[in-house]
């Protein structure tokens, strides 16, 4: 399997990107946030790779980071979704991000990936929500390592219209003993709210 290419960035297409390793040039499907972190064409690159082998076709894919790579095995792991959709998915969300949504359950914020509806948003939530829990990054933890205070303080500011990474930021370095009020005043009074 081929794991990471090293090389020289060819070219940066609409949903992927050629890589030149010695010569030879690999095209790689990449999300949008990957294809957003290459440097521009003619510099070096590396890039963390998957390889799907079906009988019809070898297909490559890659990804800024190992963590991005993880999530995308896992998505693809679920019925229903294929590369393609594991794809719009990392590049409609941070890794952080989309892990998020599926630990807390956010159904709508999971639908709304092109190419998922509601039910398959269910379906990756039921089948991926408690692989992540160990795993996520930096978003979930919040949610999942602190008190029950703090899991309903996130759930309060993302229901007032915040976004997951501001309601994250927000409750970062909080005291590990304020009630949940004691909480969203901390989390508000630093989102400047």
């Amino acid at each position: 399997m081929i794991a990471v290419l090293k090389g020289v960035l060819a070219a940066r297409l609409e949903d992927a990107a050629v890589v030149d390793v010695n010569g030879v040039g690999y095209l790689v499907g990449m999300s949008g946030n990957s294809l957003a972190a290459l440097p521009e064409p003619g510099e070096s690159v590396q890039v963390h790779t998957y390889l799907q082998v079906r009988e019809d076709a070898l297909a490559l894919y890659g990804f800024a980071t190992e963590k991005e790579k993880a999530l995308f095995e896992r998505l693809i792991g679920v019925s229903g979704v294929g590369p393609k959709v594991a794809l719009s998915a990392l590049g409609s969300y941070k890794p952080s991000e989309l892990a998020h949504a599926i630990m807390t359950g956010d159904v709508k914020a999971v639908s709304t990936i092109p190419g998922i509806g509601k039910k398959t948003a269910q379906r990756i939530i039921l089948e991926l929500q408690g692989v992540l829990t160990e795993e996520a990054p930096g978003q979930g933890e919040v949610a999942l390592q602190k008190p029950e205070a703090a899991k309903q303080t996130l759930e309060d500011l993302l229901a007032m219209g915040f976004t997951s990474t501001e309601a994250d930021l927000a409750l970062r370095d909080a005291p590990a003993d304020a009630t949940e009020r004691e909480l969203l005043q901390y989390a508000l009074k630093r989102l400047g709210a």
